[in-house]
């Protein structure tokens, strides 16, 4: 470990001094298309990505899950390109694509070699503005997306107690369904309303380009202008939702399913990176469930032989203030109220104690670690610079580390003291039921940020 942590402390101070802000390139066209640019030389390759600020934040009660259902419906052709070819012309050219839709945002992406990105430019403006929806591939399609919602989350257990701790927690925010959409929902829209979904939300002016690959920012700016840039610009939609009032005490949920073993689940709510704290409960994260020598694996897995698993999430780069999970798979034959008490133990240690310097720097260079791997390739720096400008604005990628680096041993205990107490919080436990004899044992499922392809 000694020989890691000295490999980072010599790598990144120099990453850090070649940020991406400084290799970043922000153009926005007449239209109000934005085009955010980053060459890498490494391979013939680039990664394409049109980025549109919609997602089931943007839905309302009684229509959730559309953005989720227009993503399918993207690839069901235009005047020229017929339904199913999309993929099909990427594959030919030797490229691959895919899609997703978080609460956030829906993205595309072309993965090609660097000579066919014309392909991509021409594909994806003419679907920017030419889909065609018909009665007869929307009534398919949500076929396909119920069995897809029964699969990811009726059918799995701990999907399902998530799904439930999160509509719990959010009350007022759109964060409180799910972004695939409850099952009612997904049966009762209409075409028309995916019409309209697509008419308020895929035009220029809500949407952005993202390229990182082998190109020259002279020869591609003057492509992506003559595909994109004759789209009506539209209308920037109100993008406000508004947010939760400070929760006042304890919520509990409990979800009875088929499955292997017991799950618990604590969920907090936190800040986004437009609040400092942030970055605070990065480090806490780290601290608690980083790896094998973290907190909470050292006490719950192996001194106290309690859990199979543990696990934290902290939604850093969500758009609205989110949850911050603590959770953990409790040993066959272990109470979930005993896990319960031990993960409740680690939380009060934050708070009582001052969590030593070399522990802190080890979590510290483990975060820095995973950032600086992150971004090896040229889709996943794509994804970070989207990512951040769905967040806040792209720019803010070289605050993070800084941000990181500066956390003190007195904020560690401040943070805790102050979003992870017993009365911002909603605990979820699952308790297994015996599958039915004859049938297939159900699958598992972690926290984490919902995105759905």
């Amino acid at each position: 470990m000694a020989l890691l942590l000295l490999f980072w402390s010599l790598l990144t101070p120099a990453v850090s001094r070649a940020g991406l802000q400084e290799r970043v390139s922000e153009e926005v066209l007449a239209n109000g298309l934005k085009v955010i640019l980053l060459e890498n030389h490494k391979a013939p390759l680039v990664t394409f990505q049109v980025w549109y600020r919609v997602g089931s934040r943007n839905e309302a009660w009684g229509k959730t899950g559309l953005s989720h259902m227009l993503e399918h419906m993207m690839f069901k052709g235009t005047g020229k390109v017929g339904p199913e070819e999309f993929s099909r012309i990427i594959q030919e050219n030797g490229g691959n694509t895919n899609a997703f839709t978080s609460r956030d945002y829906t993205a595309y992406f072309e993965n090609l070699g660097a000579d066919r990105i014309q392909v991509a430019l021409e594909l994806e403006s003419d679907r920017m503005q030419n889909l065609i929806l018909r009665e007869k591939d929307f009534q398919t399609e949500r076929m396909v997306v119920m069995e897809e919602r029964r699969l990811r989350t009726e059918d799995n257990p701990r999907a399902y107690l998530l799904e439930q701790v999160e509509a719990t927690a959010f009350q007022t925010q759109p964060y409180h369904w799910p972004v695939i959409g409850w099952m009612q929902d997904i049966t009762r829209f209409t075409l028309s309303d995916l019409e309209e979904h697509y008419r308020t939300y895929y035009n220029p002016a809500n949407a952005f380009l993202v390229v990182v690959g082998d190109f020259e920012k002279a020869e591609l700016l003057p492509k992506i202008e003559n595909t994109f840039g004759p789209i009506p610009g539209g209308v920037v939609p109100d993008q406000e939702r508004g947010i939760d009032p400070p929760q006042t005490g304890e919520r509990r949920v409990i979800a009875k399913r088929e499955a292997r073993t017991p799950f618990v689940v604590m969920a907090y709510h936190v800040p986004n990176l437009r609040e400092r704290d942030s970055y605070v409960l990065e480090v806490i994260s780290a601290l608690l469930s980083e790896g094998k020598s973290s907190r909470l694996y050292q006490t719950l897995v192996r001194k106290e032989r309690l859990a199979l698993s543990v696990e934290t999430d902290h939604s850093l780069l969500s758009r609205d203030p989110n949850l911050f999970y603590v959770s953990a798979e409790p040993l066959p034959g272990k109470e979930p109220a005993l896990v319960e008490e031990a993960l409740a133990r680690e939380i009060e240690r934050l708070q009582a104690e001052t969590v030593e310097d070399r522990e802190l720097e080890k979590a510290k260079n483990q975060i820095e670690a995973s950032f600086v791997f992150g971004q090896d390739s040229p889709f996943f720096q794509a994804m970070l610079l989207a990512w951040y400008e769905i967040a806040l604005t792209w720019r803010a990628i070289d605050d993070y580390l800084v941000s990181i680096r500066s956390v003190t041993p007195q904020e560690i205990k401040r943070v805790a003291r102050r979003y992870l107490i017993q009365d911002n919080r909603t605990v979820g436990i699952l308790v297994p039921l015996h599958p039915e004899e004859g049938k297939a044992r159900p699958p598992g499922s972690c926290t984490g940020e919902q995105t759905v392809r």
